[in-house]
């Protein structure tokens, strides 16, 4: 079975599917996660919906066992999704050889996503490292290692203030847009899943999906820069 998963080109798709399906499913989780911090601005924190808070969601994670645990979980996945990401990538390229070099005419069926899911994927990475510096460096970092823990909503909202992080955050959302609607169908034709019947269907569901994640995480974004730099309100 781990020969199967690891060398295989059908086993290695596979891997890519459920370390791909666990991040979707967090990304939904830390969306919404987010979505708290907008309440938290128009209200005042701590009038969220039921009691909730950005920070007090920080603060009932923070360096419990279950957070870290569950950290770690997600650093497994993200490497292991990269790594068998290039593997595929790079043994695709190579059965294709030099044809790949000689297309002149757009394939039918074919998405400019599908096609450059490693630039997408590269520009993902480098925006999670961006992320987590300005983040989890910031907050569960610092307070597993005995620093100074920042308050989440002031962090966010100093954060996006500054047009240039807003706009590296959108470019990143967009670069993810698209490897979504890419990535959450395939993942389910890698296992097994899809037909000629609910391919559309799940290419549908993908585009759902992705928009639904990125808005999410990008209203955040919006929401914190105007509040800071628009001195109308």
């Amino acid at each position: 079975m781990g020969s199967f998963l690891t060398k295989s080109s059908l086993g290695r798709k596979l891997v890519m599917s459920i370390s791909g399906c666990f991040l979707v499913l967090f990304l939904l989780f830390h969306m919404s996660m987010n979505l708290v911090a907008i309440a938290d601005l128009l209200s005042g924190e701590g009038s969220a919906p039921f009691g909730l808070s950005y920070n007090g969601i920080c603060e009932f994670l923070g360096t419990n066992w279950y957070a870290l645990a569950g950290t770690a979980v997600l650093a497994l996945g993200v490497v292991v999704h990269i790594v068998f990401a290039v593997i595929l990538t790079l043994q695709n390229r190579k059965a294709r050889g030099n044809v790949r070099y000689a297309a002149t005419v757009k394939e039918k069926g074919v998405s400019w996503a599908s096609k450059n899911m490693l630039v997408l994927g590269v520009i993902v990475a480098l925006g999670l490292g961006l992320h987590l510096f300005n983040f989890w460096y910031k907050m569960q970092y610092a307070e597993l290692f005995g620093g100074e823990t920042a308050n989440g909503v002031q962090l966010i909202a100093a954060t996006f203030s500054q047009w240039y992080y807003a706009l590296l955050y959108i470019v990143w959302l967009t670069a993810l847009w698209f490897h979504l609607t890419h990535g959450v169908w395939s993942m389910f034709q890698s296992a097994g899943l899809s037909n000629d019947k609910w391919l559309c269907r799940l290419k549908c569901c993908a585009n759902v999906v992705a928009t639904l994640v990125c808005l999410g995480f990008a209203v955040v974004v919006v929401a914190f820069f105007v509040a800071a730099n628009c001195h109308c309100c």
